[in-house]
């Protein structure tokens, strides 16, 4: 089957205002670049993205911030972007924080059929609030409910028309459970190449998660803080 498409504008036509998103990566390593640029061209209100990070205030899902696109951010590290912060203090958007190997464990949980699972994470700080706790051989854990969203939105390095991914160093983050807790999952690719020229040995996504993918281009690859030795 093949799963190419011509490129993101066609591949988020029909995400819908109020939906929930996931976008993989980790930082600005790994984001959906080329999605994210149609999100905010397509100008969609009131998401629910589910995402490591907010990106920066110039790129990534801060673009889509500064829009006023996202509603509601599930995440667990967003401290190098001004405008969510400033969001965030003032009421306009709503922010569930939490662990990040919680959040990775949710999506995973997600794409695997498994509703919630106890985690120590978390327990006795406003993570656990609200939230069931139980006795596991005298440890305490917290109840976590596993995270799915309507589409899921993933970056890797290279793909087939089948929709088979293989990502690179560390774009292998979020972006493999996130493609398995879609109900849509789009995957964008620097290299597409045709079905059967990937060696299934090095596989990281299997293509029956995905439903969509297409060659992405003009790549930035940002780096939030360089650090040079001097």
């Amino acid at each position: 089957m093949n799963k190419e498409i011509k490129n993101a504008t066609e591949a988020i036509h029909d995400i819908q205002d109020g939906m929930t998103l996931m976008l993989g990566g980790f930082g600005l390593c790994g984001i959906p670049e080329n999605c994210i640029a149609a999100l905010v061209a397509k100008r969609i209100k009131n998401l629910t993205c589910i995402s490591n990070n907010a990106g920066v205030d110039d790129f990534g899902i801060g673009l889509m911030l500064q829009q006023r696109q996202v509603k509601k951010m599930i995440s667990s590290y967003v401290g190098e972007n001004a405008e969510f912060e400033r969001q965030l203090l003032s009421g306009e958007l709503e922010v569930e924080l939490i662990p990040q190997g919680s959040l990775a464990e949710r999506c995973r949980a997600g794409g695997a059929g498994i509703p919630a699972f106890f985690t120590p994470a978390g327990y006795g700080t406003e993570v656990a609030e609200g939230k069931e706790t139980r006795d596991f051989g005298g440890k305490m854990y917290v109840l976590e409910n596993a995270l799915m969203a309507d589409f899921a939105l993933v970056k890797a390095w290279k793909g087939d028309y089948d929709g088979n991914l293989i990502y690179k160093g560390t774009a292998r983050n979020f972006n493999p459970p996130m493609a398995m807790a879609g109900k849509i999952t789009i995957a964008e690719v620097e290299e597409l190449v045709p079905s059967g020229e990937l060696d299934p040995n090095f596989i990281h996504t299997p293509g029956i998660f995905v439903q969509r993918i297409f060659q992405g281009k003009g790549y930035e690859k940002r780096i939030e803080k360089k650090t040079v030795s001097k």
